[in-house]
């Protein structure tokens, strides 16, 4: 009886302090569906100052509640009046990000992850269990060149729970409340570790630290006031979110290119065609053949359901909401499926890009051309400073995107393309994601790995991302 009221609704093994900070706001809170967009890009008006879940809070700030300026941010919930001018935070994380990097600095670490997954000894087996069981080797020698023994097993620990919390979503669940709660007891060691491992880099005590994306991170932004060595670290497990949807991709991918019944026939027929006819042409268009399927996979699969926004109260009676509790949704998978973007768009097809507009052909003029007066975000340069002859600019509607020497790396600036969502809100690591699976396809080609359903009772629930929990029930073969 001495437990608070609210408490006392929930079980007994439900800490007082959780259930005041997580499911308490959890159920205070509403979440509203917003239009699918027809430009590429979302108005200034749905902010992104704190827009995620209200629930999460707890999992990233001590008082279970934003404290931004104390403990640090992430750009993915800071708002865009708070980034600098230009939008100068999302610019400094994606010089991390830009294209040019990925071959040299980052697809070794990537490669020996894919040759761990479709190692010989894990065929015939579940294959996320696998995923997850190097996925944090890979994250952090990622983000700080840091693998194996020298990763704590408290850092490998609160990852995992952090996605679990993601995947199982509903606190009232017993799960949550453990997984979550164990979070905040490793979050300030993993806060710590980070904290050094970033000093280490800073020093010169990392071999290579080119290859982490750290390493950029303080070099562009000089842990200046937009891009702060806390934000740094804050960024660092803020990525457990954004990093999430890999594993909720590659579950869907392999499930459409099962050989069975229960795989996806277009899907699988255009990857051969892909492959056989020379993944890396362009076709006079911006992207490649496999840049082009990997775009179209996503744009079917929408593993991030939506841009998360805030939308201030025009009416509060008796003070009752709370800013920031309630958040609209921008939907992905609605809008890449929209008619009013591509014809025939539930047709697997990743020839539509080779005519989409990118963001280097959305200019001022292309602004006028739609109708309006200017553009809604003019074209800015953010010059890197870490050596490379390399810039990171903008399109008309505020996607962002890198120039290096003579070449840009645009994306596909449609409002048909959404799984990485819109205009300046677009997602920073999507050229990293993009070329992960684009290693991940050509091992499956080149190796004759073929994706099976297993013959699984009950198969393991794995959590692979927000509100997505799927059973461990595909394994892979090798045509020998």
């Amino acid at each position: 009886m001495d437990r608070p009221p609210d408490a006392m609704m929930m079980p007994l093994t439900f800490d007082p302090a959780y259930v005041e900070g997580a499911v308490k706001p959890f159920f205070l809170s509403a979440k509203y569906e917003g239009e699918p967009p027809v430009l590429p890009m979302i108005d200034l008006a749905l902010g992104k100052d704190a827009a995620v879940s209200a629930h999460l809070f707890g999992m990233f700030y001590e008082s279970w509640k934003p404290n931004m300026e104390e403990e640090g941010v992430a750009v993915f919930i800071q708002g865009y009046e708070k980034r600098g001018p230009h939008n100068e935070r999302k610019r400094i994380y994606m010089t991390a990000t830009s294209p040019d990097l990925y071959g040299p600095m980052y697809s070794d670490k990537i490669k020996r992850f894919l040759d761990y997954l479709f190692d010989e000894q894990n065929e015939g087996k579940p294959l996320m269990q696998r995923y997850y069981e190097r996925y944090f080797d890979m994250y952090w020698d990622l983000h700080l060149g840091v693998t194996g023994d020298d990763i704590p097993p408290e850092v490998k620990q609160i990852g995992s729970s952090f996605i679990t919390v993601l995947g199982f979503w509903y606190p009232t669940l017993q799960v949550v409340h453990d997984n979550y709660m164990r979070v905040r007891h490793l979050r300030p060691l993993l806060k710590d570790w980070i904290d050094h491992r970033v000093q280490d880099i800073i020093d010169g005590r990392v071999p290579n630290p080119e290859k982490t994306m750290v390493y950029y991170w303080i070099k562009n932004g000089e842990l200046g006031q937009n891009f702060r060595r806390k934000d740094i670290v804050f960024e660092c497990f803020h990525n457990f979110l954004a990093f999430s949807q890999w594993g909720n991709s590659l579950y869907n991918i392999m499930a459409r290119l099962e050989e069975t019944t229960k795989g996806d026939p277009p899907v699988r027929s255009w990857f051969e065609k892909t492959m056989k006819s020379g993944p890396d042409e362009t076709d006079e268009s911006a992207f490649t053949r496999l840049d082009r399927f990997v775009m179209e996979l996503f744009r079917t699969i929408s593993p991030n359901a939506g841009s998360v926004s805030t939308l201030p109260a025009m009416q509060q009676a008796f003070g009752t909401a709370h800013p920031g509790f309630s958040t609209i949704v921008t939907p992905h998978s609605k809008t890449s499926r929209d008619p009013l973007n591509w014809k025939d768009p539930n047709v697997f097809d990743p020839d539509r890009y080779m005519q989409a507009l990118t963001s280097e052909q959305n200019d001022e003029a292309k602004s006028k051309q739609v109708g309006l007066a200017q553009s809604p975000f003019h074209k800015q340069d953010f010059r890197v400073k870490d050596g490379r002859q390399a810039s990171i600019t903008n399109s008309t509607f505020g996607a962002v995107y890198a120039r290096v020497g003579d070449r840009a790396y645009p994306v596909s600036d449609n409002a048909g393309y959404a799984p990485f969502g819109f205009g300046y809100r677009r997602c920073g690591g999507e050229f990293l994601t993009i070329y992960f699976f684009k290693d991940l396809l050509r091992k499956v080609w080149s190796e004759n790995i073929n994706f099976k359903s297993l013959d699984i009772d009950k198969a393991e629930l794995v959590p692979v991302g927000p509100r997505t929990v799927v059973p461990d029930n595909i394994g892979f073969k090798r045509t020998r």
